[in-house]
């Protein structure tokens, strides 16, 4: 077994890559180049972040756990293109990363992972291609098809913005400590940012979160739109008035939110 310099935190969701083996399919399906700029989010003892840094220009790699400092700048000495963040990813300023990031690589924190993605989509417009190390239920949800169990929100909000290049299943074995679960890499490309995407992304955010009502109920009980003008809405779409928020393709959320506007 692999001796780890620190504890992981398990309360972050530390689960940190050690087998080198993966590395390779990463930089597969991430595609690097040499020109590219990489955001790396929950770096751990940095294997991965020394690997990229080899292959491009730039890597920002942003950790939370102050504690792995040491680890990390010892890992990566002699490396002069890897600047260390620490902070919540999700509260850093990714946008304003200079030079900007045109690839997201990482082994995500599997407790904020979805999140990460989500905002990533339209928080880092650089970004052009994803590369992420997700829970294998989250890599399902992230290109899941309408009117299946794992379809939601984060389906419809990935899909209208990239498409996917590729899956690749992960054992636990690559990881201490080993997680419960199965893990996946999957990588996917922009595509492109539909006008009005923050409005779009409220509606779908709300039309899912109360799953089992219609979705003419669900956008009223959150305020997003009265129930008599959804209805209408659904109407002009070819659908049912009692129609829930699984059952809608991503391009239709754009047409819904077209006609309620």
């Amino acid at each position: 077994m692999t001796r780890l310099p620190v504890a992981p935190n398990r309360r972050l969701g530390q689960h940190f890559l050690v087998d080198e083996n993966i590395l390779d399919v990463i930089g597969r399906l991430a595609r690097l180049g040499r020109t590219d700029v990489v955001l790396e989010i929950g770096p751990g003892y940095g294997i991965l972040t020394r690997y990229l840094a080899e292959r491009v220009t730039h890597v920002h790699a942003v950790e939370l756990d102050r504690g792995l400092a040491p680890h990390l700048r010892d890992r990566l000495d002699g490396l002069g293109n890897v600047e260390l963040i620490f902070g919540d990813a999700l509260a850093v300023d990714l946008a304003s990363l200079d030079p900007p990031p045109t690839k997201l690589v990482a082994n995500l924190p599997y407790n904020v992972a979805t999140p990460i993605v989500v905002e990533s989509l339209d928080g880092v417009p650089t970004v052009g291609e994803w590369c992420v190390m997700v829970q294998r239920e989250a890599a399902d949800r992230l290109f899941a098809q309408p009117s299946t169990k794992d379809y939601g929100a984060v389906s419809v909000l990935v899909q209208l913005v990239t498409r996917r290049t590729g899956l690749h299943r992960v054992s636990p074995h690559v990881f201490r400590p080993r997680p419960n679960v199965d893990s996946a890499l999957v990588a996917f490309e922009r595509t492109a940012l539909p006008p009005s995407y923050s409005r779009i992304k409220e509606l779908v955010t709300t039309a899912f979160a109360h799953r089992r009502k219609t979705l003419a109920n669900s956008l009223e009980l959150s305020g997003t739109a009265m129930r008599a003008d959804v209805v209408e809405a659904l109407a002009r779409l070819g659908r049912p008035a009692d129609s829930r928020a699984q059952a809608l393709a991503p391009t239709e959320f754009v047409a819904l939110a077209e006609a309620l506007r």
